[in-house]
C-alpha cells in the first residue's frame, strides 16, 4: 500500500514536468497567433507577470535537483533561497518551494515547500498558469508525501512495539524455562539424595543380617 501510494506521488512530480511543457508550448502557440493576429497577451486571456520565468526555466532546475551532482543540487538550492530572500515575489518564492518540495537531494523539505505553497496559492492573481499549475500540482505531491512519511513512522514504530513485545514475551518464556530446569535440578538432587540414603540403609540392614 505505501509503495503504491509512493509511486502516486512521484508520479505527481513527472506530471507537472509533462504538464508545464504543455502549457510552455501552448502559451508560444498562443505568442505566435497573438503576433499574427496583432493582439497582445492580455487578449488572449494570459495575465502579463513581469519577470516571470519561462516554463523552460523552472524545469532546467527541477532537472538538474535530479541529478546525482551535490555540487548542483546545492548551487540550485543556494540560489533559489538567496533570491526568495533578497527578491521576494510569486515568481522567486515558488522557486525556491519547489526545490524544498523535490525529493532527493539533502535541502529537500516538503513540510516548508508544504506551507510556502499554500501561502502562494493565495497570490495566484500574480501568476502565470504555468506557475498555478506548478504550484497546485506540487502542494498536491508534498501533501502525499507528508502523508506517506508519516504514515512510514507509524508503521514503523508499531514494528518496533511489536518487535519489542516479542523480544520481551520470549525472554519471559527463557526465564521460565530456566526457572522450570532450576526446579527439576533441584527435585532430581533431592530424588538422588533419597536414593542414596535408601540405598546406605540396605546396605547397613544387609550387613548386619550377615
Amino acid at each position: 500500500m505505501l509503495e503504491k501510494r509512493l509511486k502516486t506521488a512521484m508520479t505527481r512530480f513527472v506530471a507537472a514536468a509533462m504538464i508545464v511543457a504543455l502549457l510552455s508550448g501552448c502559451s508560444q502557440t498562443r505568442g505566435w497567433l497573438n503576433t499574427v493576429r496583432g493582439s497582445d497577451s492580455d487578449a488572449a486571456g494570459e495575465p502579463v507577470i513581469p519577470g516571470a520565468p519561462a516554463a523552460e526555466e523552472y524545469l532546467s532546475e527541477l532537472s538538474g535537483l535530479s541529478s546525482s551532482d551535490p555540487a548542483l543540487q546545492a548551487e540550485i538550492f543556494a540560489d533559489s533561497q538567496a533570491a526568495a530572500q533578497l527578491t521576494p515575489n510569486p515568481s522567486t518564492t515558488l522557486r525556491y518551494a519547489l526545490v524544498l518540495a523535490t525529493p532527493g537531494h539533502p535541502e529537500s523539505d516538503p513540510q516548508q515547500a508544504q506551507s510556502i505553497l499554500r501561502e502562494l496559492m493565495t497570490q495566484t492573481a500574480l501568476m502565470t498558469s504555468t506557475e498555478i499549475a506548478l504550484a497546485t500540482i506540487y502542494l498536491k505531491s508534498t501533501e502525499e508525501l507528508i502523508l506517506l512519511s508519516s504514515e512510514t513512522r507509524r508503521l514503523r514504530a508499531s514494528t518496533d512495539r511489536a518487535q519489542r513485545t516479542e523480544e520481551a514475551a520470549m525472554n519471559q518464556r527463557l526465564a521460565n524455562v530456566e526457572a522450570e530446569n532450576r526446579r527439576l535440578r533441584r527435585e532430581l538432587e533431592d530424588a538422588e539424595s533419597k536414593l542414596e540414603a535408601i540405598t546406605s540403609i540396605e546396605r547397613s540392614i544387609r550387613q548386619q543380617d550377615q
